[in-house]
């Protein structure tokens, strides 16, 4: 397990990170999201030990990271920014990867540079920019990382290619070797894929919570009345409601079946449950606590 605690970085006058505290739990795949200048890359840094917090503490099993060489090598951090050694190939980067790495898996290198369909033997900087992403990823995976740091690892990457990355990352986890952070501002990307959110906004964690519980609590439904008259029954905690001539829209919190019992039993001409896309739910969420989204999600 990662821990957290009491996370504070200051860069001169500038607070990145402001007490962050939460915890990445074994096997999962933990989605850090906020908007642009939130503190997601300050964190990622700290937590590949690249940064040493002011205050706070990151663990991982219980050891500190920062100056752990033993610690860091079970550890990848794939930046937004991805370096490779100047006019290097992806057959000298794999050298470069084996000399660092002892757990550098040679057999899973060819695989995966098969799988993306990338020439070993030509130089990096002349590959488009989802190529580069897709070369830093296929390296940090054949390390066979137990713990995988991802900066905005899907964006440049086209459609299909991104649907793979996000097999191959779910499939490592899956299969109890590695436990992942995937840190990006779009939330579109987590769909199905993120077990627990973890919302930074200026510096500060505003939500932390398992993907689950708040799908287990929040619901949208449509419904449609035959009679104009009939009311909504108080009863409902509705978070948020848009009506179009009979169609009204609910968000509401509980759980479903207790709300489309309460809802049926009116007769409805029509009533569905729909299902919350993540970014519905977040942005309800974050509304709810008073914070305007358009500063936040982007």
């Amino acid at each position: 397990m990662i821990t957290i605690d009491g996370i504070t970085k200051m860069f001169d006058n500038v607070k990145a990170l402001d007490n962050v505290t939460t915890k990445v739990a074994d096997g999962s795949i933990f989605g850090l999201i906020g908007s642009n200048g939130s503190g997601k890359s300050t964190l990622l840094r700290l937590l590949s030990g690249i940064y040493r917090p002011d205050s706070g503490k990151i663990r991982y099993d219980g050891e500190d990271v920062y100056e752990n060489y033993a610690l860091k090598q079970r550890v990848v951090y794939l930046s937004d920014e991805q370096y490779f050694l100047p006019h290097a190939t992806l057959s000298d980067m794999r050298s470069f990867f084996r000399s660092i790495y002892d757990t550098f898996d040679d057999e899973r290198y060819m695989k995966m540079t098969e799988m993306f369909g990338l020439d070993r033997d030509r130089k990096i900087n002349t590959f488009s920019k989802g190529m580069q992403k897709q070369s830093a990823l296929l390296l940090g995976l054949s390390v066979r990382p137990r713990w995988l740091l991802c900066d905005e690892t899907f964006d440049g990457i086209d459609p299909v290619m991104r649907g793979l990355v996000r097999r191959v990352i779910a499939d490592d986890v899956a299969d109890g070797a590695m436990t992942a952070i995937v840190s990006t501002h779009n939330l579109r990307e987590l769909e199905d894929l993120t077990d627990h959110i973890c919302l930074l906004h200026r510096g500060s964690v505003i939500l932390d919570r398992e993907l689950d519980d708040v799908k287990e609590t929040l619901h949208k439904i449509q419904i449609v009345y035959s009679d104009e008259s009939t009311e909504l029954p108080p009863s409902l905690d509705i978070v948020s409601q848009t009506s179009h001539g009979r169609l009204h829209t609910l968000t509401c919190r509980g759980s479903e079946d207790e709300i489309t019992s309460m809802l049926n039993a009116q007769n409805p001409a029509y009533c569905e449950v729909i299902p919350l896309t993540l970014e519905e739910i977040f942005i309800t969420e974050m509304e709810a606590l008073g914070y305007d989204t358009k500063s936040i999600i982007e």
